[in-house]
């Protein structure tokens, strides 16, 4: 029995015997052709994404690979939920590199210096071509020969008759004594250039995917586990759910869970991008792969394997770096014509030179540039080596791109949502002001206020008790503790019957049945949300203030942060409604926010970013999720995906460009077949290397460790 592909997942299957964006194109038309079945093919990552009705079974699925001329099987998924791309190993090319260099340089050194030559050179040449061509290209020549068994052509054919071609004319000429040029340096250089090539392009295919590799390995791989009080250091597959395990200093934290014990720092720089380390205690979660400061910490695991934010993380990046733009899909189907279309041109060439009157050798040298020029690697591998870059480095800043069609709506967007509570606000109550009443004084009011909230597990109380605390020491205790729904508490403190009442933000601190103080509490505003905002302004963003809260509280917050439109007392489905009406205005809107009464919002906007630090749901229904609480952090994920869609968009105009340039060039015998193979392997290369650069940006948080530095 084959395994079946369950209904509403994705099956991934990794594939042998790709060589060009062409072959990825015949892939998955071939996966496509399967009743129910939506394929895509990632050339880069010699990957098929496939989704499948009930009853597909994945022998059916590698059996349409394999009809189209590739072979496939399962991809692995490690236990940080992300899937092993394939490497191919680079020792066999660096053989067969070595020998092509070592024997095509005095081929070269022949046929372009006169002065070296001696009586019977050409038959040298054809004994030190010949290796080249045929043990150095074997794998090229094996790739085309299993691809005309399923009568499909790919760029590999297109080399391969190329180089044949050059060599066999010369042999013919060699052999017939005919008075012509040979061409044993071009079928030699051309194998030797594609294979350098190839070999630079494998290299900067694996750098490419260095960031999401990083973020994997950054994982513990053994844990210290408490058993009947005594540790025992375990691998990290060994840990349970519920496991109580012991993180000491400078080591990483094993896996998601709770601090059980134990107080310390967490440097958690590696998947916010954030430097500064959060301080936690007893009660406060921790991720797994931060690190310890310091101190000793005792954690309960809560999440294992790829449950937890790390292998979360690598799963949302892995399905990101599998999808296609509409760019990418289109220069897909314009390579899957492309290879036969060429050799259609080469024949026109060479028919065309000859009727024109031109040597048999000048019309074999126009079509064997016409072979060699059009290759269509550099288009295949335009969009997803920009993709992978981009979407590794935003993983490791802390901004999780969801797939490559976010990228297009980014640039669109010009106004911006901005949830208040957990978003631009840190979600959590302060103490603002003291104003004391009838001669109370302020410790009076703190310490006896301050002791009844301690009883109280409302938000505002635990920023009374927490600021009381803070400023006069221990509180004294509370008898008689009421909780009024709705209007505060009470209680007796040091013989005083003290009643702390709550309204609209002000709180009367009353005892002895007089009036004692008021006080005045607040969201506090995050100290980056202020840059935050100035950074999305510089981006030609709109920013507004949307609230459940009063008018009054949302204008503060918005003249501390700089924010000039605010829209306030809204509830969460008017947040919805709201969004909407911005649309309807003919706004383009993203949206931020990071709770479950954002989730409908973040999905009606254009585009959703939700902080991480917020509830599953809303990062569900987002496009763009932010692993920081840094509202910073948004402006960087507007900025890393605009640059990623411009380099994407960079690569794919060069990468037409180039054929469409080169071709007619080469078609026209202005172009020799060696410059056309260098030219060819430096498109690709150039892509590639573009894409790279993405790996140093650096977005509006300044401060990035060392350990994300791409």
């Amino acid at each position: 029995m084959g395994y079946q592909a369950a209904p509403g997942r994705e099956v991934r299957l990794q594939i042998d015997g790709m060589h060009c964006a062409s072959c990825a194109a015949r892939v998955e038309r071939g996966l496509n052709r399967v009743a129910g079945v939506s394929a895509s093919v990632n050339y880069l990552t010699e990957q098929a994404t496939v989704r499948c009705p009930p009853g597909v079974a994945v022998e059916e699925l590698v059996g349409a690979i394999e009809s189209a001329g590739y072979s496939a099987h399962p991809a692995v998924r490690d236990h940080d939920g992300g899937h092993h791309h394939h490497d191919e190993p680079d020792g066999p090319l660096r053989r067969r590199l070595a020998v092509a260099v070592v024997l095509t340089v005095p081929v070269v050194l022949l046929g372009m210096i006169s002065a070296l030559r001696f009586s019977g050179w050409e038959w040298a040449s054809l004994a030190l071509a010949t290796p080249v061509v045929f043990y150095s290209g074997w794998g090229i020549h094996r790739s085309t020969v299993g691809s005309a068994r399923h009568g499909v052509a790919q760029m590999d054919t297109l080399i391969t008759l190329g180089t044949l071609a050059a060599w066999s004319w010369s042999v013919v000429v060699l052999l017939a004594g005919l008075d012509a040029d040979t061409y044993f340096e071009v079928a030699a250089v051309v194998t030797t250039l594609i294979l350098v090539g190839r070999l630079l392009e494998a290299g900067a295919k694996r750098r490419s995917g260095d960031a999401i590799r990083r973020l994997l390995e950054l994982g513990a791989h053994d844990v210290r586990v408490l058993r009947d009080g005594r540790e025992e250091r375990l691998p990290i597959e060994a840990l349970a759910v519920g496991d109580l395990f012991v993180v000491g200093p400078g080591e990483k934290v094993a896996t998601d869970g709770v601090v059980e014990d134990g107080r310390s720092a967490v440097d958690r720089s590696m998947l916010t991008g954030e430097p500064v380390p959060v301080d936690v205690g007893p009660g406060d979660g921790v991720t797994g792969a931060t690190v310890n400061a310091h101190g000793r910490l005792i954690v309960r695991a809560t999440r294992i394997g790829a449950d937890t934010a790390l292998a979360r993380i690598a799963a949302l990046v892995d399905e990101a770096q599998s999808g296609k733009s509409p760019a990418q899909r289109l220069a897909d189907r314009v390579s899957a014509i492309f290879v036969p279309a060429v050799m259609v041109v080469a024949v026109a060439t060479l028919a065309g030179w000859l009727l024109a009157g031109a040597s048999a050798s000048a019309a074999f040298t126009a079509a064997v540039a016409v072979l060699i020029i059009a290759c269509p690697c550099a288009l295949g591998l335009a969009t997803p080596t920009a993709l992978m870059v981009g979407t590794g480095r935003g993983a490791q800043l802390g901004v999780l791109i969801r797939g490559p069609e976010i990228l297009e709506r980014t640039r669109r967007i010009g106004t911006i949502v901005l949830d208040k509570t957990g978003t631009v606000t840190e979600g959590r109550m302060e103490l603002a002001g003291v104003t004391p009443l009838n001669g109370a004084g302020r410790a009076d009011v703190l310490r006896l206020a301050g002791a009844v909230e301690a009883a109280s597990e409302h938000p505002i109380g635990r920023a009374v008790a927490a600021a009381a605390q803070a400023e006069t020491g221990e509180l004294p205790p509370v008898r008689d503790f009421q909780n009024l729904p709705g209007s505060g508490v009470r209680g007796t403190v040091e013989g005083h019957a003290v009643e702390v009442g709550r309204a609209d933000g002000a709180i009367t601190v009353s005892w002895d049945g007089e009036p004692r103080a008021q006080l005045a509490v607040r969201d506090a505003v995050k100290p980056t949300s202020a840059d935050a905002v100035s950074a999305l302004r510089r981006m030609g963003l709109v920013p507004v203030l949307l609230t459940g809260d009063s008018r009054a509280t949302a204008e503060a917050v918005a003249r501390e942060v700089g924010i000039e439109h605010v829209i306030a007392g809204v509830s969460p489905a008017g947040k919805t409604e709201e969004i909407r009406r911005l649309q309807a205005s003919g706004e383009v809107v993203a949206m931020v926010g990071d709770g479950v009464n954002d989730a409908p919002a973040l999905a009606q906007a254009d585009l959703g970013l939700a902080m991480g630090t917020g509830t599953d749901v809303a990062i569900e229904a987002s496009d763009l999720t932010l692993v920081s609480g840094d509202l910073r952090a948004a402006a960087d994920a507007i900025g890393l995906a605009r640059r990623t869609l411009r380099t994407i968009r960079a690569n794919l105009f060069w990468a037409f460009a180039y054929n469409v340039a080169a071709i007619p060039l080469a078609a026209a015998g202005l172009l020799n077949p060696v410059i056309a193979a260098a030219a060819m392997a430096a498109s690709s290369l150039f892509v590639v290397g573009n894409s790279l650069r993405l790996r140093r940006f650096r977005g509006v948080r300044a401060a990035v460790p060392e350990e994300v530095r791409a």
